[in-house]
């Protein structure tokens, strides 16, 4: 897979170590800003990394910021994009299995750096369950765009 990664300045720290895992489960990194510390805009990362799941460059999204929240805020605004906050495995799984996420957020000043191999291993080995309930959850989300 193709996964658009961006960080904010507070989620710069920890890009380089979600970009490792990501190539070490042998997928391709597109990488959607920032370079450094310095302040950037959360909302102006999260549409640059989003954007290349929307006009399918890339298959899913991971942001990382201070503490996520601002990410997934900024991303569920966007239509087509169905962002998950995950600070631990289970709900990077659950929100592709159960509602078709797409992109999912991580809080760099929350996540133990040793829980992040899981969290994206966890959110890129995900499959939607499809099944009529979870299409009919998520058609309503949908709708909600």
């Amino acid at each position: 897979m193709r996964i658009a990664l961006g960080a904010d300045h507070a989620g710069f720290p920890m890009k380089d170590t979600v970009r490792q895992v990501i190539e070490g489960l042998g997928h391709e990194v597109l990488d959607c800003g920032t370079d450094g510390t310095d302040p950037v805009d959360f909302p102006d990362i999260t549409q640059a990394t989003c954007g290349p799941v929307l006009d399918g460059r890339a298959d899913r999204a991971i942001l990382v910021c201070g503490t996520g929240q601002g990410a997934v805020m900024a991303a569920n605004k966007l239509p087509g994009i169905r962002c998950g906050l995950a600070h631990e495995p289970y709900s990077a799984h659950q929100a592709v299995e159960h509602d078709d996420a797409n992109a999912i957020a991580m809080g760099a000043w929350l996540v133990p750096h040793a829980l992040v191999p899981d969290i994206v291993r966890e959110f890129l080995d995900a499959v939607f369950d499809d099944d009529e309930d979870t299409r009919r959850r998520v058609a309503k989300l949908n709708a909600l765009d």
